[in-house]
């Protein structure tokens, strides 16, 4: 909304406000700078109540959906269901949660959809991402005769350079407002959370899949026991960062391998969780992280940044001590833009090492309650995050940790060569 006269301020910024609430997605509002002080008569009394217009599901073509949806599943042996992303603007959450306890499918998230699904749920499975899924996921999914999918977006890096192993005739795709069931039809005009929740009712009780699951599945090692002062891994890293999550906390996932290593983490009931994939804007975590702890009073957030992405936004500490925040960052320092070397490598990749603690030091200058220190070893981590977590719980705690170039997850490796197998192919003949 460009807003250059008072005489349709109100409208076009009441028409904003209400689009953004309606589509769950931001808005613009453009005001002239020389306009806001001029009192203008629409403005001198209690604003006009301003209606929104629900959408709302065509009930015929729910009926028939569900119908289908339900003679597709019913038939299945070892049906399973995927969260996306877009269960966040259709406010489906609940009704997928209601779904699967209904079903007793086996119940995975893609990556981007990470916390938007309780992962205590008794038949979640972990993330569904392809080649790099948490492990036996993958294959309980793509080897289903039928799986429902809530809201995914498929692109080349949540598909792994559209490299999984799905087939359309055996999904359902369930959009914010449409359903598509098989290479059958399409039914439009029907809310996620009115289709979620009218098929719950119609389902036979069918946990073949989350058996599988359960007979396939081995627990997880733990990283390799750190020598005395050996240099810090990632891993070992990561293994403390998980024994400090609670329902208190909430994470923020950089672009780069903290996509990764963050997607392994196991959230407690509760615990808050933001990934940014679409874009994978490099930077995205450090705005993300001041954003969110200053809505979510309640969750102390811990973010785990790369160097390369915090040079990119790294301004933004100056407003988290302005606002007295006390998050956790976690500065991982491993000498480059790592993600962007497995895809594709060269010299831009190298990027100038900074003294980051000393240059959060810096932006603190003495003003506001701000801590920070360097880590080297998990005999340094244990008391930095001993220190974060008692001694300076109210301060925003900086804890820069020094890590190999070449430290990297299992998952990062895999993922980049599919994606810079994906990218770099010819272009398709026009």
């Amino acid at each position: 909304a460009v807003v250059n006269h008072l005489e349709d301020a109100h409208e076009l910024i009441d028409t904003a406000i209400s689009t953004a609430l309606k589509e769950s997605k931001p808005v613009y509002i453009s005001v002239g700078c020389n306009l806001p002080a001029i009192p203008h008569p629409t403005f001198s009394r209690d604003p006009v109540p301003f209606a929104l217009s629900p959408k709302l599901t065509n009930e015929m073509g729910l009926e028939a959906a569900v119908e289908a949806a339900a003679a597709f599943l019913n038939k299945a042996v070892k049906p399973v269901m995927v969260g996306g992303p877009k269960l966040r603007v259709a406010k489906a959450s609940e009704a997928f949660v209601e779904l699967a306890d209904a079903s007793g499918f086996a119940l995975a998230v893609m990556p981007s959809a990470k916390g938007l699904v309780p992962e205590h749920h008794p038949h979640f499975i972990g993330t569904y991402w392809g080649a790099v899924s948490t492990a036996f996921c993958a294959e309980i999914v793509e080897s289903a005769d039928a799986y429902l999918f809530a809201g995914p977006i498929y692109n080349d890096y949540s598909s792994v350079g559209y490299s999984l192993l799905l087939k359309k005739e055996k999904m359902i795709l369930v959009q914010p407002d449409r359903v598509l069931i098989g290479n059958g039809p399409a039914f439009g005009c029907i809310l996620m959370k009115d289709f979620l929740k009218a098929l719950a009712k119609r389902l036979k009780h069918n946990k073949t899949a989350f058996e599988n699951y359960h007979r396939i599945y081995v627990s997880e090692g733990h990283p390799l026991k750190c020598e005395p002062r050996e240099p810090l891994r990632v891993n070992v890293l990561f293994h403390h960062i998980q024994n400090m999550l609670s329902s208190d906390t909430a994470v923020i996932a950089e672009t780069g391998d903290s996509w990764f290593n963050c997607q392994k983490l196991k959230l407690p009931e509760g615990c808050g969780y933001e990934f940014q994939m679409q874009y994978g804007s490099i930077g995205w975590s450090v705005g993300a992280t001041l954003g969110y702890a200053q809505a979510g009073k309640n969750k102390r957030v811990i973010a785990c940044i790369g160097d390369g992405s915090f040079q990119v936004t790294a301004q933004d500490i100056s407003t988290m001590l302005r606002c007295g925040q006390n998050t956790i960052i976690f500065l991982i320092n491993n000498g480059g833009y790592t993600i962007e070397v497995e895809i594709h490598d060269g010299p831009y990749n190298v990027i100038k090492n900074w003294n980051y603690t000393g240059l959060v030091d810096a932006i603190h200058n003495g003003q506001g309650k701000c801590w920070t220190t360097k880590v080297h070893c998990e005999e340094d981590l244990i008391e930095a995050i001993d220190t974060a977590t008692g001694a300076k719980k109210d301060c925003l705690c900086f804890i820069e940790v020094i890590v190999h170039k070449d430290d990297t997850s299992k998952e990062l490796l895999e993922w980049g060569s599919r994606v810079s197998a994906a990218n770099s192919r010819p272009p398709n003949p026009q």
